[in-house]
């Protein structure tokens, strides 16, 4: 539980408090340690090679998989603990890591999609329903308003995404860089309060979002809420930094002031500053707490071919023991409540799906 505390200077406004907990921590400290590594054994792996088989014995398509057709009876309990560490600790892990080479693409993302049933309720991440999402260069055309910034090879900001936990597998590495980067958002809150508490005031303030042409029904083309938000003894990060720039594009929209880009700008630095660097190899899975960590890539050079382009596989999924999100929440999460499914992209006419190859 990432828990707040009185300021360190008394003249500071009462409603703005430092975070505490495992989730305030420095890139450079942890580091120094493995704690946050979990490394799946044969007898595990052997596990989940038995489910497989018995989705495959089924017929099972991977969107009809519930969590009772995949039981793993001794590893289902780590998972939820790794789990729990995330939602209520540190805020991230990283498991190394799933045998990738054994299997298809399919069995792969199978096998992956049964341990996220572990971890929660797959949410949808576009406006086409996928709830596996491909991150994966498809050459989309700069300037183009439905690109997303992972279907690039370009360095990707600090951000957080539309839901509890995002977990990311890798099926395929770039020829070099594609660096994930993590960053406490506790960390940053409190140096911000440090350095410059009339800049907590401001990112307290609304920022506006685009929803990258995929708009729910009654909705506008952008949302907005602040980038720390306190409520029920929580302080929650929201942070879609390259959504805030490309909302600027729409004439209803504010345009961002000298205070909101130094405030914006002393975030990325912050981010950056206390991150902590790793390499995602082939099988790992990591996931991170979007509501505690806010997480960037490094540019990268892939390879010339399609199919051996670096290419991580993503799930976006409501926690069902997440914490209580804030009022402004709702207008992109829908629900907000504790226990319900909530987060993700929804759009009218919708079909959920998990397509296994990058479209």
């Amino acid at each position: 539980m990432t828990a707040l505390q009185s300021p360190a200077e008394p003249s500071m406004e009462k409603t703005v408090q430092l975070v505490d907990g495992p989730a305030v921590w420095l890139g450079s400290d942890l580091a120094k340690t493995d704690e946050w590594i979990y490394r799946l054994s044969e007898d595990q792996i052997a596990e989940l090679d038995a489910a497989l088989r018995r989705t495959q014995e089924r017929g099972l398509a991977i969107i009809d998989i519930g969590r009772d057709d995949f039981p793993l009876p001794t590893l289902g309990p780590v998972l939820a603990e790794l789990q729990d560490q995330v939602v209520n600790g540190r805020g991230f892990a990283l498991v190394k890591r799933i045998p990738v080479e054994r299997y298809t693409p399919a069995e792969a993302q199978t096998l992956y999609w049964g341990m996220g049933l572990y971890w929660g309720d797959a949410v949808s991440q576009n406006g086409k329903g996928h709830v596996l999402g491909h991150v994966k260069d498809l050459g989309m055309a700069e300037g183009d308003p439905a690109r997303r910034g992972y279907q690039t090879t370009l360095k990707l900001r600090y951000h957080t995404d539309s839901c509890d936990i995002v977990c990311l597998m890798c099926l395929a590495k770039a020829k070099s860089g594609g660096l994930s980067s993590i960053a406490s958002s506790g960390a940053i809150h409190n140096e911000i309060l440090r350095r410059r508490p009339d800049l907590i005031d401001v990112l307290r303030g609304d920022f506006f979002m685009d929803r990258k042409c995929e708009v729910p029904d009654g909705k506008l083309p952008y949302a907005a809420a602040p980038v720390f938000n306190y409520d029920d003894g929580y302080m929650t990060s929201f942070y879609p930094r390259g959504d805030i720039d490309y909302a600027q594009r729409f004439d209803a929209v504010p345009k961002l002031n000298d205070e909101q880009r130094e405030a914006l700008a002393l975030m990325d630095t912050l981010a950056e500053d206390f991150s902590l660097k790793m390499d995602i190899e082939l099988g790992d899975i990591q996931l991170l707490h979007n509501h505690t960590i806010l997480h960037a890539r490094t540019s990268f050079e892939d390879y010339p071919e399609f199919e051996r382009k670096r290419h991580m596989v993503r799930l976006w999924l409501s926690a069902p023991n997440g914490r209580p999100l804030p009022p402004s929440f709702a207008d992109r999460y829908g629900s907000i409540e504790v226990g319900t499914v909530r987060g993700g992209i929804v759009v009218s006419g919708m079909t959920l799906c998990a397509p296994t190859e990058a479209v």
